[in-house]
């Protein structure tokens, strides 16, 4: 008995055992099973080979772009170490290696041709990529007078300066080419390798904006010099950069006078270059969330009147004062002050308007009940950091104009609007980035309607919601079924709540219009409002891209008072206001025509 109970004793406890031993036993699994979930998240995932390839892609990109801007103060130094036909040979083998990258893309693509890959329908749109061929076409044609200049002199120039036009208008044609028929393709395959490809393109343009930006710059540089000896303020010696032999063609003055006249459109063009291939770097790996189809925004013109006709007003304006200060700065010392205060002047008046402009946009937009776009595009996110980094240089160039009109000791006519025209131009860019922004993110107009509809039409109505007049002398027979509408004296019927379906298919009923009824009589009026807020904001769109054009057209061909009014050489010294305007005026160049492009976005999206 004793050993009995005793073995009834010990059962429970040897069941306990076995329970707890099969518990500890899971429980050392679970860790086991934690601790190599733990080491396995540490592992390379999904999004390793994406993340490590853009990291390592934008590092090679950087690279190459400082190598080559080693090469360029190498050679603004006008040393014997480093001479142009080096620049130019670095600058022609990485024109090659991305060449030879497209050619093996588009080739791949051809193969490919049942396996097309997504579109980004927001990447490079139709006039976008017109503009580029336009500026493009410029590029060659500067390239044609680069071949014949040193065709001129080509018994005595390196045979790298004469290489380097040829192939520049190949990667020209090649470029616009690919920009017009694979800029909206998202890539899925080989990401890493087409990675490191598409960021090549993109930071070998840069450089080649850079190196026209440092040529263009040097350029003016040596003008204002030429023109501080003529007036007597200093002794400068034209540096002659031509080849030391007789030109063959006697054509090569021509050719060369020629080049500064069209390097603002290929700076431009390579520019907007990288900011498109950018987007399609970003776009590798990428895809969309659901199936997109853009609907092409109309450009409307109904309403357009104001803006078009100030806007011309402006840049008719704005050439004659450029003819005028081109031709009064280099005469006389009265002159020449005259010349810039007209310059301030004009500015003032200019960018008051589009400060005015910009805030009324703001303004109708904050009346506007149109919800912002939160979806992603990468192209959108690129106008906007483009806008407020390019307005960087202008904003450092207007706060040192600021504080040297305040400190300086003399005293010329044009000193406080000088300050005046400084203070605007911080102004204008800031009111005018939040006008484009506020502007980009707005969804579209057809695109709200449709939300607000759906809306509707998932609320249900606690009232009679409409009523509805009998079309057919016919009634269904009984059959069981409680008829759930209301017939009125006035041979009309009222659908309950859930039964407009119901009530349409039985008895054939369609919305009557009573004119009593208030609701009928408000929708014209409450959808003309829109109409004309759409139409002043496309008439400020228009207006803006005008008087930016103009602002562009100003310093690109010469007129550039920041060189010729002293004051903030006399307060920062030649070399250091002369390193900032060289950083300031490439990228205010840039925001003026990157602005352009965004604000006829604008238009075609309102």
């Amino acid at each position: 008995m004793a050993e009995d109970g005793d073995l009834e004793i010990m059962r429970p406890g040897s069941k306990h055992r076995h329970i707890s031993s099969s518990s500890s036993s899971s429980s050392t699994a679970e860790s086991q099973s934690e601790r190599y979930s733990k080491w396995r998240v540490r592992l390379p995932t999904h999004d390793y080979p994406k993340k490590n390839g853009e990291i390592l892609s934008g590092q090679y990109g950087i690279n190459l772009l400082l190598v080559g801007v080693a090469l360029m103060l190498g050679v603004s130094y006008h040393g014997h170490n480093i001479k142009e036909e080096h620049l130019l040979s670095f600058i022609t083998a990485i024109m090659l290696v991305q060449l030879l990258w497209m050619l093996w893309y588009v080739a791949r693509r051809d193969r490919q041709k049942n396996a097309r890959p997504e579109k980004d329908a927001h990447a490079g749109t139709s006039w976008l990529r017109g503009g580029l061929t336009i500026l493009a076409l410029l590029s060659l044609i500067m390239d044609a007078f680069r071949i014949g200049y040193y065709v001129g002199y080509k018994a005595c120039v390196s045979s790298a300066l004469v290489v380097y036009p040829v192939v520049h208008a190949l990667h020209t044609i090649s470029q616009v080419y690919f920009l017009w028929f694979r800029m909206k393709d998202m890539i899925t395959t080989f990401q890493t390798f087409e990675r490191f490809g598409v960021i090549h393109a993109v930071f070998t343009n840069l450089l080649l904006w850079c190196n026209g930006a440092m040529s263009e710059s040097q350029h003016f540089l040596d003008i204002h010099k030429q023109r501080l000896t003529a007036l007597g303020f200093m002794n400068y010696t034209a540096e002659h950069h031509d080849p030391h032999c007789n030109c063959t063609t006697g054509a090569c003055s021509m050719f060369s006078s020629s080049l500064y006249y069209l390097y603002p459109f290929n700076i431009e063009y390579h520019i907007f270059v990288s900011a498109m291939l950018f987007v399609m770097w970003k776009n590798i790996g990428r895809t969309l969330d659901h199936p997109h189809v853009a609907k092409t925004p109309v450009a409307r013109t109904a309403g357009l009147a104001a803006g078009p006709v100030l806007g011309f007003i402006a840049l008719a304006g704005t050439i004659g004062v450029l003819v005028v200060y081109l031709i009064q700065v280099e005469n006389s010392l009265k002159t020449r002050e005259w010349a810039i205060s007209m310059f301030y002047q004009h500015g003032i008046a200019l960018m008051a308007c589009m400060c005015l402009a910009s805030a009324l946009g703001l303004i109708i937009y904050q009346t506007d009940s149109r919800p912002q776009d939160s979806s992603k595009n990468p192209s959108r996110q690129l106008d906007k950091e483009l806008l407020c980094g390019s307005a960087v240089g202008s904003w450092l160039m207007s706060w040192c104009s600021v504080v040297a009109a305040v400190v300086t000791h003399s005293d010329p006519s044009y000193r406080w609007t000088n300050l005046v025209y400084s203070l605007l131009l911080v102004l204008e860019k800031y009111v005018q980035n939040l006008f484009i922004i506020e502007s980009l993110y707005r969804q579209e107009e057809e695109a709200s309607k449709e939300n607000e509809e759906e809306e509707e039409d998932m609320e249900e109505p606690s009232t009679p919601s409409a009523i509805f007049s009998v079309t057919s002398s016919e009634v269904p027979p009984y059959d069981g079924i409680i008829n759930r509408a209301f017939v009125t004296q006035e041979k009309a019927c009222i659908c309950l709540e859930g039964s407009q379906v119901k009530c349409r298919q039985l008895y054939q009923c369609r919305y009557q219009k009573q004119p009593p009824r208030p609701a009928v009589s408000t929708v014209p009026s409450r959808a003309a409002p829109p109409n004309r807020r759409r139409q002043i904001l496309r008439n400020i769109a228009v207006f803006l891209v005008l008087c930016n054009s103009s602002l562009w057209l100003l310093p690109a061909f010469g007129c550039r008072p920041q060189y010729d009014n002293g004051l903030e050489q006399e307060t920062f010294g030649f070399a250091i206001w002369t390193m900032v305007l060289n950083f300031a005026m490439p990228l205010n160049l840039f925001y003026r025509m990157h602005a352009v492009a965004s604000l006829f976005e604008v238009f075609r999206g309102v």
